[in-house]
């Protein structure tokens, strides 16, 4: 298990199916995909050369263009391979754009996970068996992952989906998302603050501000959310939401598709049950 007090990993620890990311501008957000071995990677962006958006003024501060479509000649290892927008490939290095390299953790403890104080690093939620989370992953780069929403369908989201095939069923709640969720627990805090009245210390209401947060962080997380649902990666065109449907599917996904590896699925006492999705 990677530490509490950082995800940094090595190049030479990254094993195929592993959800990576890397900070961008400042810290402010964090860009994820998924480690497919050979130094490549596949992750999600919002439109042609830009990682994130919400097509409104805050583009100005969390804007980032994908580095292996900015202007310049293109990376010789993976040049020829990305696409415009939505579901790609580019090489580790094109990926962390002269970040660090970290690694998103998967069934944490509940204390481990409290500890982490920001979003986005890991959670309680295990992970499927690295043959179907690539698998995952490489389906998606060919039939895509709906439209790109910064608030239930952002690049995390789709790590945390092949990892894991777990799927929001609630259209009005935010997605998969741990720095989505913590920003959410953040302003549910702070509009908590009528709590202030049980308390008569500063050191009270940072105590009930901060507990309020971690509260809400918790009940967020994938792994103990009740409103999500184990979706086949063969079947997610019938599950998604209207606000984040593709608008046109891919036609060649609509035919046959490749047997799905076995997947694993908790029975409720601690085993596992395995299911063929072909």
């Amino acid at each position: 298990m990677v530490g509490v007090l950082s995800n940094r990993v090595d190049r030479a620890d990254l094993a195929a199916g592993d959800h990576i990311y890397s900070w961008r501008t400042a810290y402010l957000y964090a860009h994820h995909g998924i480690y497919i071995g050979d130094t490549m990677v596949i992750h999600f962006t919002r439109a042609a050369g830009h990682e994130i958006g919400t097509g409104t003024f805050l583009d100005m501060f969390l804007f980032s263009s994908s580095p292996a479509m900015e202007e310049g000649p293109p990376c010789e290892k993976c040049g020829h391979l990305i696409k415009q927008q939505g579901v790609i490939i580019s090489c580790l290095d094109c990926f962390l754009d002269g970040g660090n390299l970290y690694l998103f953790d998967y069934a944490v403890s509940p204390a481990f996970f409290l500890a982490k104080a920001r979003g986005g690093t890991c959670t309680l939620a295990a992970s499927d068996p690295a043959d179907v989370v690539i698998h995952r992953a490489q389906h998606l780069l060919n039939c895509g992952f709906g439209m790109y929403s910064l608030f239930k369908n952002n690049c995390e989201d789709f790590a945390i989906y092949c990892k894991t095939g777990l799927l929001v069923e609630t259209a009005f709640s935010v997605g998969r998302s741990g720095q989505l969720a913590s920003l959410t627990a953040a302003f549910s805090a702070l509009a908590s603050s009528p709590l202030r009245f049980l308390t008569t210390s500063a050191g009270g209401l940072a105590v009930v501000t901060s507990g309020m947060y971690c509260v809400g962080r918790y009940v967020s997380d994938i792994g103990v959310r009740r409103d999500v649902i184990k979706v086949p990666v063969e079947r997610l065109l019938e599950h998604w939401p209207r606000d984040v449907a593709p608008q046109e599917s891919h036609q060649e996904c609509q035919g046959n598709v490749a047997p799905a590896p076995q997947e694993c699925h908790g029975d409720g006492d601690g085993g596992s049950v395995s299911e063929s999705l072909s």
